[in-house]
């Protein structure tokens, strides 16, 4: 055996992408506690960095140590309790994922469907909270990962909290990529992932929880049926103050990255991620309309971020994306579900969102093609 030495990749696909080479070096310094001092004020301040990312004021705001799958799961153990009615709106994979949840922690969902490619339906919301007026939570992906389509999380956020609902927002891939307000929007509980937009490494999942979402976690009926993820145990880890109670080892070095790639975000201001997102999509664009390459999601809904483009008529799916990988280092990723083999989804996600990547991108497919 000997050490591991990965290939040097361009990473276009649904994630990760691209870690930046500070928050790499950042990684590499050296490991304190995860209680000593001078971490503890890390950590306030990451929470701070991620109020601002978020656009939200709530005091719990924390990354949970673990991915964004870990991420969502806190977000329903702690909010789901059986019997609640929650709707799940599903026009995706993760939407999918969302009712596994509801109904293992032994919650009643209802579906609320749409087109894989389709953003989430306001008007089958609201009609679904008319017919289900004893509903207690409305979940929804903002961006739906496997289809590139973008939900109005505003005007779904309005529509349940007018019918006294709690929100549970997937916000995976959408943070710092596309315009995101969790205070102005009403939304209660979000989570992502430090791998997408935030151009960190893979294993963290920031976490928000409005007043509202914490009064039902703290007057919950029955106790939290995960341990690691029960939020009343973690907030005396991640709450104020120099003391905090152990709960968990903390992934230190991660979080440095973390902690890093938040000082980029401010650095180029979050509004200016939005726009360089939204800017290079129009790039990549473009160009793939120049192979004569179209789009699964309308233009009013699609992500920036990630482009999910269907495979053109003759192409075999799996031999172009090993040849961009062989031979141009690339990754850009599949389809999933019913979209196997029909898509690609190719990602500009982070540091990935560069006019560089897009250009390589665009040369390797017409020379694959």
């Amino acid at each position: 055996m000997k050490s591991f030495n990965p290939p040097s990749r361009t990473l276009m696909g649904p994630g990760p992408s691209d870690v930046h080479p500070r928050i790499l070096n950042a990684m590499a310094k050296t490991t304190i506690g995860h209680l000593d001092p001078a971490f503890i004020d890390m950590m306030d301040e990451i929470k701070e960095m991620l109020q601002y990312a978020y656009m939200t004021e709530n005091a719990l705001t924390m990354p949970i140590s673990a991915p964004g799958s870990a991420g969502m799961e806190a977000c329903f153990v702690n909010l789901v309790e059986p019997g609640d009615k929650v709707i799940v709106c599903i026009n995706g994979v993760f939407g999918s994922r969302m009712k596994e949840n509801v109904t293992r922690i032994g919650g009643q969902a209802i579906i609320i469907e749409d087109d894989w490619g389709a953003p989430v339906s306001p008007q089958k919301l609201e009609q679904c909270l008319t017919e289900n007026p004893d509903t207690k939570i409305v979940a929804f992906v903002h961006a739906e990962t496997s289809t590139g389509a973008l939900s109005d999380a505003k005007l779904l956020c309005e529509i349940a909290n007018k019918h006294n609902c709690l929100t549970i927002v997937d916000a995976v891939t959408s943070l710092v990529g596309s315009e995101l307000r969790v205070d102005d929007w009403g939304i209660d509980a979000i989570y992502s992932g430090s791998q997408k937009c935030l151009s960190a490494m893979p294993g963290l999942s920031p976490v928000s929880f409005s007043e509202k979402a914490v009064h039902k976690i703290s007057n919950r009926k029955t106790p939290v049926t995960s341990w690691f993820l029960d939020l009343n145990l973690v907030m005396g880890y991640w709450g104020k103050g120099s003391k905090r109670a152990y709960h968990h080892t903390a992934p230190v070095n991660t979080l440095y990255g973390l902690h890093e790639s938040l000082v980029m975000l401010c650095e180029e201001g979050l509004e200016n991620s939005w726009d360089r997102h939204q800017q290079n999509h129009q790039l990549l664009r473009d160009g793939l309309s120049e192979l004569g390459i179209s789009y699964l999601v309308e233009k009013s809904s699609r992500l920036p971020q990630l482009n999910s483009v269907f495979i053109p008529e003759g192409a075999n799916d799996d031999e172009i994306r090993t040849t961009l990988l062989n031979d141009y280092n690339m990754e850009i990723g599949a389809g999933l579900g019913n979209l196997a083999g029909k898509i690609w989804r190719i990602g500009l996600m982070g540091y990935t969102s560069r006019k560089e990547n897009i250009e390589l991108c665009l040369t390797a497919l017409k020379k694959t093609l």
